[in-house]
């Protein structure tokens, strides 16, 4: 989609509301042009001593209906087209939002929140000025425009005063081709450095409490200073071609004002023209001034919005990675194994993050894995061994390489994302939490669950008694990002949004590593006691969390080093009784999974 589409959708459902402020506009404009006209007959007739006290009167009335006519016509005019530009504004960023929920993980890891919130922001609204100001001055300043020169043409005015009097308007064209592309250049800058300092925003309230903590203010605000003084740079540079641009045509339209004060006024001397006409022509070049300047500032906005354009459309270009085949299958997971062949994994260059592998190292590497329908593997390895990797891969959050994860014999690449997704509940280490209710929260998924339901899912959780502790209990709501509950709690409420789901494949990735090991006991138990015939994969760092497993998997360098149960492994001289041996004697220390 380019920005001539943004555009061509947007008019194509607006068009007749423009059609009909254009028409108003020609309408106002010619009202407003007999103005000049009436008032020079009025000094024509006032010089010859025509006019008595009932005709001044006459003349009053009709310069006010000139005027009350103006205002009116030209006010609903302009009301259209400010609705329109705010049904743009309602209509893109909706079309934005829609867009980024087709978007892959790949492209959130590149692009920070604060970023994207820019495009909604700035961006969306730069564009909607340009249509409301933008449309709405240039429609009636051009027919100011064209009204006023016919009128000026059928003037008493010789052609030759009238060509001179506005031969210095006609370099406006000039102006704007020489400005307009250094504006644009600037207006982009000025985009991109704003989109930073939200970002930048976004980041340093979401860490207020922990700059607080380490009392480190003074260092995050000269940091976040840099930025908005980045801002103040390019804005000022912007505001310096776009203001000597603008004080041009002011200049221009004096120009031409000048010239016909002096050759008009001399002309009139001579009484080659009278002085109504005279008088006629200095207001109508006068009047020629402010559409011109209304063209200028338009032009100003427009070179602004079309910076703005081309950004919407780079994001709205922008394609999933992870895409569903035609005719992607529907599969029923309730009865499904699932296998892994020759699994080998690499991230790209801006994917890596803390615990990553350096570019050009696998992050998994030749895993062959099956985990029968109804069983429960357990997974444990050391920070950075691959273990997040392979699930965000089993949920194609990143896509695996063909042939190489299948869930009932199919190809997991050839089957629609919603089926895959919807047939397995994910519990991560840091589940997010909304600024909602808790039982909003953990009806995350399932939205019409009965509070029963909800109940029983936190029971599970073993999180129901710190539920209740609250005086509005499920009804509590919660901080941003769940701020309200401590870290525990919120592991707990995330794992109760899993469970409620019911899915017949549940994914714990270390999900229960800040509760205490009693409770991460009771958790366990109850888990194997729901899911008996349904498949679950745990990942942990504390070998109590999968001793219990049918078959546990151990990971390091993104390969699978041992396999088979608690007893055999233990029996083995390798990496998992070391980390068993470690864990008795309380000296490892609970890491983040990759």
């Amino acid at each position: 989609m380019d920005s001539q589409r943004i555009l061509a959708d947007f008019f194509k459902k607006t068009w007749p509301y423009y059609v009909l402020s254009i028409s108003l506009h020609l309408v106002a404009s010619v009202v407003q042009v007999n103005f000049p006209r009436v008032l020079g007959n009025f000094t024509d007739e006032l010089k010859d001593g025509l006019l008595t006290v009932d005709g001044i009167l006459r003349y009053s009335w009709i310069l006010l209906a000139i005027g009350a006519g103006y205002a009116l016509i030209g006010g609903f005019a302009q009301y259209l087209v400010m609705w329109t530009g705010r049904f743009f504004e309602f209509m893109n960023r909706r079309k934005l939002y829609l867009h980024f929920t087709t978007l892959s993980e790949r492209f959130y890891s590149r692009n920070g929140v604060g970023k994207l919130l820019s495009y909604f922001m700035n961006d969306v609204t730069a564009v909607r000025e340009s249509i409301s100001m933008g449309v709405n001055q240039t429609a009636g300043a051009s027919m100011l425009l064209i009204s006023t020169v016919v009128m000026l043409l059928l003037t008493d005015v010789p052609f030759y005063l009238v060509a001179a009097s506005i031969f210095p308007l006609l370099l406006i064209p000039v102006v704007v081709a020489w400005f307009g592309p250094m504006i644009k250049k600037r207006s982009m800058q000025v985009q991109e450095a704003l989109g930073t300092m939200t970002e930048s925003a976004e980041e340093q309230f979401g860490g207020i409490r922990v700059t607080k903590k380490f009392a480190v203010e003074d260092v995050m605000n000269a940091r976040f200073g840099e930025t908005v003084d980045r801002i103040r740079d390019r804005q000022l540079r912007l505001v310096r071609v776009s203001s000597f641009f603008q004080s041009l045509i002011p200049f221009l339209g004096a120009a031409s004002l000048i010239i016909a004060l002096s050759v008009g006024g001399y002309l009139t001397i001579r009484g080659d023209i009278t002085l109504g006409s005279f008088v006629a022509l200095t207001l109508y070049v006068r009047m020629l001034m402010n559409p011109l300047q209304q063209i200028g500032n338009v032009i100003n906005v427009i070179q602004r919005a079309r910076a703005s354009l081309e950004r919407l459309n780079d994001l709205l270009a922008k394609q999933a990675d992870i895409r569903e085949m035609e005719a992607a299958a529907e599969l029923e997971l309730e009865e499904a194994a699932i296998e892994l062949r020759d699994l080998s994994y690499a991230y790209e260059e801006e994917e890596r993050g803390e615990g990553k592998p350096a570019k050009g190292r696998l992050a998994l590497q030749d895993i062959n894995l099956r985990v029968p329908a109804g069983s429960t593997l357990g997974i444990i390895g050391r920070t950075g061994s691959g273990k997040t990797t392979l699930m965000k891969l089993m949920l194609r959050t990143y896509d695996p390489p063909p042939d190489t994860v299948f869930i009932g014999g199919e190809d997991i690449r050839k089957l629609s994302l919603k089926s895959l997704r919807e047939g397995i509940a994910y519990v991560p280490q840091d589940g997010f939490l909304f600024s909602s209710t808790i039982r909003e929260n953990i009806a995350f998924y399932k939205r019409d669950a009965e509070l029963a339901e909800v109940e029983a899912a936190a029971q599970l959780a073993r999180v129901y008694d710190n539920i209740v502790a609250f005086p509005d209990k499920f009804e509590t709501r919660l901080g941003e990002r769940g701020v309200t509950l401590s870290g525990g709690q919120r592991q707990r409420t995330s794992l109760a949004r899993g469970l409620i789901k019911d899915a017949p494949i549940l994914i714990l990735d270390d999900s229960v590593s800040a509760v205490d090991a009693v409770t991460e006991t009771a958790i366990m138990e109850t888990i194997r006691d729901i899911r008996e015939d349904k498949t679950t994969i745990i990942i942990a760092h504390r070998i109590s969390a999968i001793k219990h497993a049918d078959h546990i998997i151990v990971m390091d360098g993104g390969a699978i080093v041992q396999r088979g149960a608690h007893e055999t492994l233990l029996a083995e001289d390798g990496l998992y009784r070391t980390l068993h041996d470690l864990q008795e004697e309380g000296t490892l220390q609970h890491g983040t999974g990759n």
